[in-house]
């Protein structure tokens, strides 16, 4: 096992530059996750990782070596990819141990590294079969297990749930948290799919545009997010947002109703000052349908434009100054579309951005 460190590193495609600068840290044994839009850099940013792009700037470090100048071979990774990669003429046994084989390791030697990771996946039963003979969750398993039997310092993961149904992509996850259990080695998983990170991810890098936004735990990201991009991506729903302008102790909103700052904001906002107001579902319920929450409240008269039920729950669309919002409906009834009920807003759990720059405003 062993730490990972990017330090200032930068990738170009010739004048574009398609990551600027990025500093992190990945601890050992920790579960890095790389997520963000398509194009904002988190592929490159594992691909020069693996060797597989050369680094414009900076330095990689895994473990105590630099390994800017090491070709993939010996920087003692393995990685999986989401088409899999597996020889369709091979046999399961064959693909898990093909590795090992082609790096002249005994034969003994193959064999318990290869029983040991059909184990830890639950391969056994298909160790004769062909990847044809596969579901896509199986064969999935096996890439997996190709990587463990080379006992790398670090797996690197490149979207490899995306060709899988939403079934097997939840299944999935929980194989591969397993697989972090019973490993312990660091990981670094490329997804664009915010579930997969907030499940899987002991800490979160959300990247755009070649930046890091933003980087801590799942909860860190969803309760405190730096900026509307943030707060956007990360949850689902998204965070609601609402334009507003603070007018003494209150907020304006577009269509010209009025709510009260959240408390920890009051200090840090100005008269006249262009804001953001954000919340989540969940912070907006029908009265007698929400969870109970203490600090300041507003309530607001609203008609339901549809409803979305989840069982336990329903989401409800709504109109809200001045734009659709989503609102969640607690030990649900029906609502019919058209129904004007009373909700209640948890103003302290709102979050509140700058207009211009979309910067969080808080302490």
């Amino acid at each position: 096992m062993a730490e990972v460190s990017l330090t200032s590193v930068e990738k170009y495609y010739g004048k574009f530059k398609a990551v600027h600068g990025i500093d992190l840290q990945i601890e050992d044994g920790e579960f890095v996750v790389l997520v963000g839009p398509s194009g904002c850099g988190k592929s490159t940013t594992l691909r020069m990782i693996a060797g597989l792009e050369n680094i414009s700037g900076g330095e990689v470090t895994i473990g105590d070596r630099v390994v800017n100048d090491l070709p993939p071979r010996e920087r003692n990774i393995s990685m999986v990819f989401q088409n899999y990669a597996l020889y369709p003429h091979m046999t399961v046994r064959e693909n898990l141990g093909f590795s090992l084989k082609i790096a002249n390791q005994p034969e003994s030697a193959i064999d318990k590294a290869v029983d040991e990771a059909a184990h830890i996946l639950g391969l056994d039963e298909l160790m004769d079969r062909r990847p044809g003979e596969l579901s896509g969750g199986q064969r999935q398993r096996v890439a997996m297990g190709r990587a463990i039997v080379r006992h790398p310092d670090v797996y690197l993961f490149d979207e490899p749930l995306s060709n899988l149904d939403a079934k097997l992509r939840t299944q999935m996850r929980v194989e591969i948290k397993k697989l972090h259990k019973k490993v312990g080695n660091t990981i670094i998983y490329v997804t664009h799919d915010q579930v997969e990170a907030m499940t899987l991810a002991d800490r979160i890098v959300l990247m755009k545009d070649g930046h890091i936004i933003q980087a801590g735990t799942p909860l860190e990201l969803f309760d405190a997010p730096v900026d509307t991009f943030v707060a956007t991506f990360i949850g689902s729903p998204p965070m609601n947002l609402l334009n507003a302008k603070i007018s003494g102790p209150s907020m304006v909103l577009e269509d010209g109703a009025q709510l009260p700052v959240p408390t920890d904001a009051k200090d840090l906002v100005r008269d006249g000052q262009d804001v953001v107001l954000g919340f989540r579902a969940d912070s907006l319920s029908p009265v007698g349908h929400g969870i109970e929450e203490t600090g300041l409240k507003a309530e607001v008269e609203l008609d339901v434009q549809l409803t979305e039920p989840l069982g336990t729950e329903t989401l409800l669309f709504v109109d809200f100054g001045g734009k659709e919002v989503q609102a969640k409906m607690h030990n649900p009834r029906h609502v019919a579309v058209g129904e004007t009920l009373t909700f209640q807003l948890q103003i302290d759990k709102c979050h509140l951005f700058d207009a211009s720059s979309g910067r969080a405003i808080r302490n």
